[in-house]
């Protein structure tokens, strides 16, 4: 698990960079150009209220009650807190980034102009690194199938949501929200090669007197 896990990072991080580097010096091709402006503007109300996921002032509170829910269930305990350690880490690790690559915005934005850089979306990066993060700890557990595969198909789905609102708004490029799903990837696959056990050992729905 620790090897595969590192594998993945080290990969998901070199592309993430080498993308990276190509749109920050050549641009978007002319055919996702086309692609991105047929998106704008589309399901708006539905994108803007999808885009507020990634908001601190919705994953503030989200984050409280994962830590009320680590108190109240210990053998949750570890998955919760990887989970708001990478959310952070997502956060920062896309601004970080942002500021290296120095990407400009799209100009057709709607609704809100965004003026920070363009590459990655911080959006896809906590897509991918918290809500799939969510959905994968979710499949690995021992809750009843069906809790697993709805649950965790709707937390995909929300990922994938969230991407696509980033379109529909014209606050980023196609290849923004590729490399912020990169950028994710590596820092969970990092996270998982640093500790490897903490996908295990969770019983869901147990109360914490007889999960221990």
């Amino acid at each position: 698990m620790r090897i595969k896990a590192a594998l993945v990072a080290v990969v998901a991080f070199g592309v993430f960079v080498a993308l990276g580097i190509v749109v920050s010096r050549q641009g978007e091709s002319a055919a996702l150009l086309g692609l991105e402006r047929s998106l704008v503007d589309h399901g708006t109300l539905v994108a803007w209220w999808l885009t507020w996921a990634c908001y601190p002032k919705l994953l503030a509170p989200l984050a409280v009650l994962l830590l009320v829910l680590a108190w109240r269930f210990p053998a949750w305990r570890g998955r919760i807190v990887f989970s708001i350690v990478m959310l952070l880490l997502c956060w920062q690790g896309a601004d970080l980034f942002q500021h290296l690559f120095v990407r400009p915005r799209r100009l057709d934005w709607v609704v809100k102009h965004e003026t920070s850089f363009s590459y990655p979306s911080s959006h896809a990066t906590i897509a991918a690194g918290f809500y799939a993060l969510w959905a994968f700890m979710l499949y690995k557990s021992e809750a009843p199938r069906s809790m697993r595969a709805i649950a965790g198909s709707l937390l995909v789905i929300l990922a994938i949501a969230i991407c696509w609102s980033r379109l529909a708004l014209g606050a980023h490029f196609v290849t923004d929200l590729i490399g912020g799903a990169l950028l994710g990837l590596a820092l969970v696959s990092a996270g998982l090669a640093v500790v490897p056990g903490v996908l295990g050992g969770a019983v869901a729905g147990r109360p914490s007197g007889t999960a221990e």
